[in-house]
């Protein structure tokens, strides 16, 4: 019995990198109809959040059942990688590279999936990012990468690939900086304490309604910038 409770937690972990594999699966053919009736970057998106919700319950199971283990943390780093680094960045090659068949620019993508892993390498040995984070998530890095990715399907015309590069080389430096991010997890509930996770909360919830999808992305850029007002504040 304890070796099956212990195991949860692994298992639940298991479905991000199984929703993360999938993902990666999907973008291959990014505009192919799927069996589920989305498009396939639109499936991969859909994967991913997912796997978010897995990595968000796998977390929680293990709290709730005693069963934390230095095996789930360093499988939680590896299935993270997989489903918030490598997912996103192919979703990204595949869509630019179909807008730019014959630029080498797309490539560019991996860079994502290489900035995720030294993230997740940085964090496991950090013992100072227990409430807090010093550079951006790769959670968050993935859902600005939704959002974009989203956007760019239908205007990539809009969007030059020098500026697609650019957005890939700041994310890629904001997972790995030295900005201290505000986590959501609250334990304080009150205004004064919590103001910038209420105004995250908030400024969501009016992003994603007038944005769409796209709304993820803008979100992240608000995250961004809470962290920074924040860290000023404290100061």
């Amino acid at each position: 019995m304890n070796l099956l409770r212990n195991n949860i937690p692994n298992a639940i972990t298991c479905l991000n990198v199984a929703c993360g594999t999938l993902a990666i699966m999907a973008a291959a053919r990014p505009f192919t109809i799927t069996p589920i009736g989305l498009q396939g970057y639109q499936t991969a998106m859909l994967m991913i959040a997912l796997a978010a919700v897995a990595d968000f319950l796998d977390g929680f199971a293990a709290r709730m059942l005693g069963a934390v283990s230095a095996i789930g943390k360093e499988l939680d780093s590896l299935c993270d990688l997989v489903s918030f680094g490598v997912a996103p960045a192919m979703i990204l090659y595949h869509l630019t590279s179909a807008a730019h068949p014959d630029s080498l620019m797309p490539l560019a993508a991996a860079l994502i999936a290489v900035a995720g892993a030294l993230r997740l390498a940085r964090f496991n040995v950090d013992t100072r990012q227990t409430t807090s984070f010093i550079g951006l998530p790769i959670p968050a890095n993935a859902l600005f990468w939704i959002g974009f990715c989203w956007f760019y399907a239908t205007h990539h015309e809009a969007v030059p690939m020098w500026a697609v590069a650019a957005l890939v080389v700041l994310l890629s430096w904001l997972m790995n900086s030295p900005l201290p991010m505000f986590s959501l997890k609250m334990h304080n509930f009150s205004v004064r304490a919590a103001w910038p996770q209420y105004a995250l909360l908030a400024g969501a919830v009016g992003l994603i309604v007038l944005l769409g999808v796209t709304g993820l992305a803008a979100t992240i850029v608000l995250y961004v910038i809470l962290s920074i007002a924040a860290k000023l504040c404290q100061d």
